[in-house]
């Protein structure tokens, strides 16, 4: 269904609330501790949505890498940081060029589908976030900044959120040989019910998904939708 003019910018008013109050409570001092630089007067309000989407999506990547990391500590131990969060620096820190290199030569949904690989050897948590953040990169075009005449797919966005979908699902269901999760993240059993992981995963879709339906509003393209049965189980192309 279409969003009505309204609804987009209501919507757009939401999103943009963070980058609005971050100019507001920061003394005017020059263009550059203000976040403003003159390539902004090139973008339009989508434009700097999508920017802000971004970087969002890269807070909660960070975010679940930490989880995962604290609730499966071998992967950061076994390689001598001091603590899960030292990882996470590093990592983010690290060019894709240099990442791939830990995943054997794969991005994207390849690196993704590797953490649920018995016979991997390596970071199971790197491999996935790595894919993770590659996919959704893929989405929005290979671009981390967007100006009036970029052209985003609908299609890859909304095929992007499925796919994290997918990743949720592995997580509680995908076993090694032995029976085993392959990584360990929400807690259900016991009488605290830990599911901070499907609530970080939630946010990454909904943003995916949002993102995919004001560009397919805004171009008048249809976005082709997958039955909910096979989408959890396989990972989609972009």
């Amino acid at each position: 269904m279409n969003l009505s003019v309204f609804k987009k910018k209501l919507l757009l008013s939401i999103l943009l609330l963070p980058l609005v109050g971050c100019q507001q409570t920061s003394p005017v001092h020059n263009d550059k501790e203000n976040g403003f630089t003159l390539s902004n007067v090139a973008k339009s309000d989508m434009d700097m949505l999508f920017d802000h989407q971004v970087a969002v999506t890269e807070q909660l990547l960070r975010e679940l890498m930490l989880k995962l990391y604290l609730r499966n500590p071998y992967y950061w131990r076994s390689d001598n940081f001091e603590s899960a969060q030292n990882k996470v620096d590093w990592i983010f820190s690290q060019n894709a060029a240099d990442l791939i290199k830990q995943t054997l030569g794969k991005r994207s949904i390849e690196s993704m589908q590797l953490a649920f690989e018995d016979d991997y050897a390596g970071d199971r948590i790197l491999a996935l976030v790595f894919g993770l953040k590659s996919m959704i990169h893929d989405s929005y075009g290979g671009r981390t900044s967007f100006f009036i005449l970029d052209q985003l797919d609908p299609q890859k966005l909304y095929n992007a959120a499925r796919n994290l979908e997918v990743a949720v699902w592995k997580l509680s269901n995908d076993r090694t040989l032995k029976g085993e999760l392959f990584l360990v993240s929400n807690e259900l059993s016991g009488s605290v019910k830990n599911l901070s992981f499907e609530r970080l995963f939630g946010k990454l879709i909904a943003t995916q998904d949002l993102s995919a339906q004001i560009v397919a509003d805004s171009t008048n393209r249809t976005i082709k939708n997958v039955l909910q049965g096979v989408a959890r189980y396989v990972f989609l192309p972009l």
